[in-house]
């Protein structure tokens, strides 16, 4: 028998995989599901196989969960792996050293754009799915995307259109695509950055795309051994990017910040000076260091650099970076201490001006008034943990905070897991769904509504 205090951090625990597929009907329900809540909750996260150990959490095969809600019931849930060429055990990196994009474990992120949806991960090609957790298969936009595609697209609520972009371990290091709010891929624009950073996630403004050029970088002496081949290299130096939103530019006006990471960015807009906003949850080194060693990073001399002896370990925390285009400015400010990660926000104000953030810690979600500068918190209790918090708008809500939260909760003793709605603005409990099966902590997942404005799937 294994000894689960041996185990990597993200193999035990509430981060332990599940060995199997499950399908149950007619969950349970305490308290009042709203009826409005008719849709699909979706979520994706890495899930290895059984016996299997990928060396780093971010590299096991995805598995989707889903909820299905209508009128006030749970009528099913279901977890699927996505069965990708990786999954098949082919190789990201072929033996002649080409890239295999549809050999990806799809296991970040999942979204609808245009009635298809997809599951993301970002060293390769999404995945198409069914509403029903099925893998369809590798998805291209009609042959357009010949690039790996961000787990961390960003959809306008106001055109419609999907902005997103694709890394690459050589040049073009990065390149921007815009698809139609059709579902049309139509325009790739390769950007010039010097070499191939980790960058995980991006955002945009009403007229701008915010880069983030970040000092975690490719290593490919890392390469084959497992995991994930990046290190913090301080040389790099970190900066963000401004690139106007006119078509065919590729014109970016960079920003120096102090070195840090970032993961997750909650949103972005334009200010009434017209400085860009952009607030994300921020790292420093020996915050870096600590979560990516604990994931199972690579630390050391052939990894990442030790922080400096005695340095203790900084939260990642709500940052806010303000960049002024008239002087060439940044400001940057911390907007809590609380250690935060998965900023989510009411998507309806992707790129606009908001009020509200939800992030994620150990004992719960907290809500971040940026107005006003407090935080309420909706503590889990005991061995439960809560992950990313999706928003989900009230359709006849006048408020930015009008609607509920929705999150997997999963627990650290192995019992079932959780689906937790919450109300938005009160962060108050107003139903639980109980699932029969434990469900790993993972990353990332979406409302999908039943009727949506472009409801039928397309084919590629």
């Amino acid at each position: 028998m294994t000894d689960e205090t041996t185990l990597p951090l993200y193999l035990r625990g509430r981060f332990a995989p599940v060995p199997e597929e499950h399908s149950a009907a007619d969950l349970t329900v305490r308290g009042s599901l709203p009826p409005e809540l008719d849709g699909r909750y979706l979520r994706n996260g890495p899930n290895p196989l059984p016996g299997e150990e990928k060396g780093h959490w971010f590299t096991g095969p995805g598995m989707l969960h889903g909820v299905r809600l209508r009128d006030g019931h749970a009528e099913w849930y279901r977890n699927r792996w996505v069965r990708t060429r990786e999954l098949e055990g082919h190789p990201l990196i072929r033996e002649d050293f080409t890239v295999d994009l549809a050999a990806t474990p799809a296991n970040t992120h999942v979204i609808r754009h245009a009635g298809t949806v997809l599951a993301l991960c970002e060293v390769g090609l999404p995945y198409w799915v069914t509403p029903e957790l099925e893998t369809v298969g590798p998805y291209d936009f009609g042959g357009r995307l010949r690039t790996a595609m961000t787990a961390h697209p960003k959809e306008d609520p106001v055109t419609g259109e999907l902005h997103l972009f694709g890394t690459g371990f050589a040049p073009p290091y990065l390149t921007y695509h815009r698809v139609t709010a059709e579902g049309a891929l139509l325009d790739s624009r390769p950007i010039d950055v010097p070499g191939p950073t980790m960058m995980h996630d991006f955002a945009i403004t009403e007229r701008h795309i915010v880069w983030m050029d970040l000092p975690v970088v490719f290593d490919p002496d890392l390469a084959g051994r497992g995991g994930m081949p990046y290190r913090w290299d301080e040389a790099y130096g970190a900066r963000l990017g401004v690139m106007p939103r006119t078509p065919g530019s590729t014109e970016v006006r960079w920003y120096e910040i102090d070195p840090c990471y970032v993961f997750h960015v909650g949103n972005a807009y334009e200010d009434a000076q017209g400085c860009i906003v952009l607030d994300a949850v921020r790292y420093d080194h020996t915050g870096f260091q600590r979560s990516w060693s604990d994931i199972g990073g690579p630390t050391g001399p052939s990894g990442l650099a030790m922080p400096p002896p005695g340095d203790s370990p900084t939260p990642a925390v709500l940052h806010r970076w303000l960049l002024d285009p008239a002087t060439g400015r940044v400001t940057e400010s911390r907007l809590d201490d609380r250690a935060a990660e998965f900023p989510t926000h009411n998507e309806t104000r992707t790129g606009r001006p908001h009020r509200y953030l939800y992030t994620v810690s150990g004992d719960g979600i907290a809500k971040h008034d940026l107005t006003h500068g407090t935080r309420s918190i909706h503590e889990t209790p005991g061995s439960r943990h809560a992950g990313e918090a999706v928003f989900v708008p009230a359709a006849d809500g006048t408020g930015e905070d009008d609607g509920w939260l929705l999150t997997l909760v999963s627990d650290d003793n192995g019992e079932a897991g959780e689906l937790l709605v919450l109300d938005a603005a009160e962060l108050s409990v107003q139903a639980v769904v109980e699932l029969p099966h434990p469900v790993p902590a993972g990353f990332h997942g979406s409302w999908l509504p039943e009727f949506h404005r472009d409801a039928s799937p397309r084919r590629r």
